[in-house]
């Protein structure tokens, strides 16, 4: 009878086409995911227009699919662990498609909210599960680069999000850019089927043959035999449950400092989705030039993401983060001084990298900080604590633009939030996670122990 250390066979696989498959489902679903999020504020100005929103109200509305986003995180989160990752992703896809696809056919603003509401719960419960799922399968010395190349998906459909706008709202209005968030549902049936079970949840569900049969996959140097053991360590805590285990060990000024993170990123990346092509648009900018504004922002975050990511194997991810988000309150409080058109443009591909890039940092960070067992709940409560600040992103906008104040107090405003991310980011203790890993080791060498009996 072999014992097989599950942990060690996914940590020193070599990267291939199981993590090619892995890689390009979960980025293919956080681009339909960033796609339906961003498509407020491309379609903001024109909302505005027709439907004589003030811009308080239109940042009030904005606000409810960030509400469903945060309901979304703190329930499918802790879901997965129960259900299954595949499940849960499946079931977030359909209500983020379905119901951004059915906001092309709200007639006023009532109809249009509550459709962003409901599509806010997909959108928020479908990030911790597939930045989980990557985590899951990742090799250690590259586990972070691909969590960020993943992430990236999310800039990767606000991009497409700006440029489908630019081409479809001046032809066909704007509730053709929502028409096109129902692609994913002729996608469903592919995702369920491709799409790996965690390897954690089939074990525990004791479905040991299709983790073997996973696992060979994943690191072919592994053929599964009749009365293979697995060892698979979650650093479950006796006594704690999910929740409260956050706060143990250790963990409880670092999960207070990542939920702060969490909203202070989240205020900054949301105020600026929402908000960037409207004061641009007021700076002078025409609609399709603010618009720009946005892409740029998009693409800044993929290269902030992989850069970030890339970094982040090599140094740590605290130092990392820290150093992004003094950049990002640099470069967002400059974008309120008049600047060249090009400066403009590297200050908001600054902003993209260090804000949005950060973000999906920092969901890789929070993944690789809490074990197996709390895995999940980990990044959902981080998630979604943080999505209040998702909240009140677009509705400090809307107030600050209500007030007609100058337009660098409105980056201003903007700015000070990354400061106050990366102070406490810089506040995360690594001894948590080194204590973490000895409970990991204790575990595995308990279990090793009784199998050996």
């Amino acid at each position: 009878m072999r014992q097989i250390d599950v942990h060690t066979l996914i940590d020193d696989a070599r990267f291939g086409r199981f993590h090619w498959q892995v890689l390009f489902w979960c980025a293919l679903i956080i681009i339909f995911d960033g796609y339906d999020l961003v498509i407020y504020g491309v379609v903001l100005p024109r909302l505005m227009s027709e439907w004589q929103l003030s811009p308080v109200e239109a940042g009030a509305l904005g606000s409810y699919a960030l509400f469903g986003m945060m309901f979304g995180a703190l329930i499918f989160g802790p879901l997965s662990d129960r259900f299954g990752r595949k499940r849960v992703v499946a079931v977030c896809v359909l209500l983020f498609s379905l119901f951004t696809c059915l906001n092309g056919l709200a007639r006023n603003p009532m109809e249009f909210g509550v459709c962003r509401f409901l599509a806010g719960l997909g959108i928020g419960g479908v990030m911790p599960n597939v930045v989980a799922l990557m985590t899951e399968y990742a090799p250690k010395k590259m586990r972070s680069l691909l969590v960020s190349i993943m992430f990236s998906g999310y800039s990767v459909g606000g991009m497409a999000s700006a440029g489908i706008g630019m081409w479809l709202i001046p032809a066909y209005g704007w509730p053709a850019v929502f028409f096109v968030a129902g692609l994913p549902l002729l996608l469903l049936p592919v995702i369920l089927f491709v799409l790996p079970e965690s390897p954690g949840f089939l074990l525990k569900a004791g479905r040991d043959a299709e983790a073997g049969a996973i696992l060979a996959r994943l690191n072919p140097s592994y053929q599964p035999q009749a009365g293979d053991r697995y060892v698979f360590p979650t650093g479950a805590e006796v006594g704690h449950g999910p929740l409260a285990a956050l706060f143990h060990s250790g963990r409880a000024l670092s999960t207070l400092m990542f939920w702060l993170a969490f909203f202070m990123c989240l205020l900054m990346v949301y105020a600026l989705s929402s908000w960037l092509p409207k004061l641009m648009n007021k700076a002078g900018y025409e609609l399709g030039s603010s618009l720009m504004f946005l892409l740029v922002l998009n693409l800044g975050a993929i290269v902030g993401a992989i850069g970030g990511g890339w970094l982040a194997d090599r140094f740590h991810l605290r130092r990392v983060l820290t150093v992004f988000f003094v950049i990002a309150a640099v470069s967002i409080s400059l974008l309120g001084v008049k600047s060249a058109t090009l400066t403009l443009y590297l200050l908001v591909a600054a902003a993209g990298a260090t804000t949005i890039g950060s973000q999906i940092l920092l969901y890789a960070y929070v993944s690789q900080f809490y074990p197996l067992a709390i895995r999940s709940t980990g990044i959902g409560w981080a998630s979604g604590i943080g999505r209040s600040g998702a909240i009140l992103g677009p509705v400090l906008g809307g107030a600050l633009l209500g007030m007609n104040l100058p337009l660098e107090y409105n980056f201003l405003a903007f700015a000070i939030p990354g400061a106050m991310a990366g102070l406490a980011i810089s506040l995360v203790s690594s001894h948590a996670q080194h204590r973490q890993g000895a409970a990991t080791e204790l575990a595995f060498a308990a279990q090793s122990g009784a199998i050996n009996d």
